[in-house]
């Protein structure tokens, strides 16, 4: 598999998600929280940082954490006063708690085996006092299987040209992956003025084990719902679903 979150995919990541509506996914996060005291905020894989600055501008205290340092430097551009800490999800551990954690945007999908996501939602827990709260989003295995990756072209205009994103997919049904290759075409004045290509290879996920991850990481399952309508049960139609769990104490 090639790199990913490389330095030209990283500079064109803000541009490529623009429409994703942050503000609106923050709001739903609150949601989620309403009746827990939430301050402190851990965003593991924060990417270029879009939802820990949302929410630093509504006061809470937010760290942000990415393997890709290509990524993390737009982020800490966006917001400076934002603490972004460079690190691997499957053993991070700053020695510190938060009152809830984010796996945003399939991160836990990038967790391949099935040991890797665990370890990742070991490091959420590790970092929550029993109580605290974990969201997260993945691809829905009955959704993928259903729908089956496409090739898609999305132009995006930019103030001296247009970058267009070509992505087509590839499943591994045996393995519960996709593979998704994305290219990258910037263009200026109507010449071709940079090319960018990754491969991501991505896991979805069943409820069941889901359920059976998040239980093994020390955590009560709250609910899986669709995203972003979380009160809505998931169905064949729905590709992404957000999680919530609750950290328990141990045993």
């Amino acid at each position: 598999m090639s790199a990913v979150f490389g330095a030209g995919y990283a500079a064109a990541y803000d541009a490529v998600y623009g429409p994703k509506d942050y503000e609106a996914e923050c709001d739903l996060l609150e949601g989620i929280w309403r009746g827990v005291p939430v301050r402190r905020v851990l965003d593991l894989g924060c990417g270029t940082g879009s939802h820990a600055v949302v929410l630093s501008q509504r006061g809470y205290d937010v760290v942000g954490v990415d393997r890709s340092a290509e990524m993390l430097a737009q982020a800490r551009e966006k917001a400076p006063d934002v603490r972004f800490v460079q690190g691997d999800l499957r053993t991070l551990d700053l020695e510190e708690t938060f009152d809830a954690a984010l796996m945003m945007f399939a991160v836990l999908g990038y967790q391949l085996e099935t040991a890797d996501a665990r370890a990742a939602l070991t490091t959420a827990r590790r970092h929550l006092d029993p109580g605290g709260l974990l969201v997260f989003d993945v691809w829905y295995g009955p959704a993928v299987l259903t729908q089956r990756p496409e090739t898609r072209e999305t132009r995006i205009a930019l103030p001296d040209g247009e970058l267009l994103r070509t992505s087509s997919g590839s499943l591994d049904a045996a393995r519960d992956r996709c593979t998704v290759h994305i290219h990258l075409t910037r263009t200026a004045g109507g010449e071709v003025v940079s090319e960018t290509d990754e491969t991501h290879e991505m896991r979805y996920f069943f409820p069941s084990e889901l359920a059976l991850l998040v239980e093994l990481s020390g955590f009560e399952l709250l609910r899986i719902g669709a995203f972003p309508e979380f009160d809505r049960d998931p169905d064949e139609q729905t590709w992404n679903v957000l999680a919530a769990a609750r950290a328990v104490a141990p045993t």
